[in-house]
């Protein structure tokens, strides 16, 4: 059987007339052959933030076992504002995010549908998907400290922790206005409120290295350098970096602390999907969703990129659980959702981008 997977790749710039040029070119090439591609069982279209090499052979898998045809178009960024500007035009049936944040504005731009299905509702734990049916949560990353293995020697430590003067001067991160960092702190206004929530942001800049600057392996670069004893990323660089020649030197001089491990557990972010809105192939969008959230394809979709299943009892890889087991926050991120503008107008309010001395 050939391949029934059809895979573009787009680089789509933010902005108004970059996302209309980009319209443009994606419909001419995906308008033509969709009837042509459609197997037997018809066919479902992709808008995937998540690329292609990670996405491929969980497509051909559900291909395999379907009979409907797969068709992905990749871009890193402009999704969103695409489907918007398609409207009810828009071919697509699924979207896949690497993050929750993606998930949160295809919400809020009236691009996604709610779907009832209890075999997502069974299979996705309440807190990792939305009460509406508008996302769905397919793997998880946890927001965990990264600590010299030479200088740090606790091996527990609370988000509230890192606002501690005992930091001052310790602390690399990245921006705060990151999609990662804007969802760390909306939990942190959901547990302690917004008063609160200032004054640990004011500590955690005031214990900054340096600028918030460049990414999560940069951080970690950082603390291998001498320039920070800890940073702040999601658990996946982790995977990223000790299969890197070039970084696993990054790696191997840090450990990882999942935050308030012992308390009411370590913030976890999600990649996701969502149905489209206008999605022409609703029935064939939610199988492969639900194929996604499937015990194998759990395995197969974490093990890819170094995260942990969204779906209880499937096992992480070996890579993973040397780490250690996370308890996680049991906070729905659908409560965090509701706080993410909060948490972005703290980060200015507080001119945590401005670094530590401002």
């Amino acid at each position: 059987m050939t391949s029934a997977i059809s895979t573009k790749a787009v680089s789509v710039r933010r902005g108004l007339a970059c996302s209309l040029a980009a319209l443009a070119l994606l419909t001419a090439a995906t308008a033509a052959p969709r009837t042509a591609r459609a197997g037997a069982n018809g066919e479902v279209n992709i808008y995937s933030y998540r690329e292609p090499k990670l996405m491929e052979p969980l497509l051909r898998a559900f291909t395999a076992k379907t009979g409907i045809s797969a068709n992905m178009i990749f871009a890193g960024s402009g999704l969103v504002e695409r489907m918007a500007a398609e409207g009810r035009n828009s071919p697509a049936d699924v979207l896949l995010t690497n993050e929750f944040g993606l998930l949160a504005q295809a919400v809020d731009a009236g691009v996604t549908q709610g779907v009832a299905s209890p075999e997502l509702e069974s299979g996705i734990p309440a807190k990792f998907r939305d009460p509406a049916g508008h996302w769905f949560g397919l793997t998880k990353r946890a927001r965990v400290v990264y600590a010299s293995k030479d200088r740090v020697k606790q091996t527990a430590i609370t988000y509230e922790d890192l606002a501690d003067p005992k930091w001052k001067g310790k602390i690399c991160i990245r921006s705060g206005q990151h999609t990662y960092n804007v969802s760390l702190i909306a939990s942190m206004i959901a547990h302690l409120g917004l008063e609160k929530a200032t004054v640990w942001l004011t500590g955690l800049k005031a214990n900054l290295a340096r600028k918030p600057s460049g990414g999560d392996r940069e951080a970690v670069r950082d603390v291998a350098a001498g320039q920070c004893d800890i940073a702040i990323g999601n658990t996946y660089y982790m995977v990223a970096m000790q299969n890197n020649p070039d970084q696993k030197a990054w790696a191997d001089a840090v450990r990882i602390i999942f935050p308030d491990n012992e308390g009411r557990g370590t913030h976890m972010n999600v990649s996701g999907a969502s149905v489209a809105a206008f999605a022409p192939n609703k029935a064939n969008a939610i199988a492969l969703i639900a194929y996604l959230a499937s015990p194998d394809a759990q395995q197969l979709y974490a093990s890819a990129n170094g995260e942990y299943p969204v779906r209880e009892g499937v096992a992480v890889s070996p890579q993973i659980a040397a780490w250690g087991t996370p308890k996680p926050d049991p906070l729905p991120l659908a409560d965090i959702a509701k706080l993410r503008k909060s948490a972005s107008e703290l980060v200015d309010k507080v001119r945590f981008d401005q670094g530590p001395n401002s």
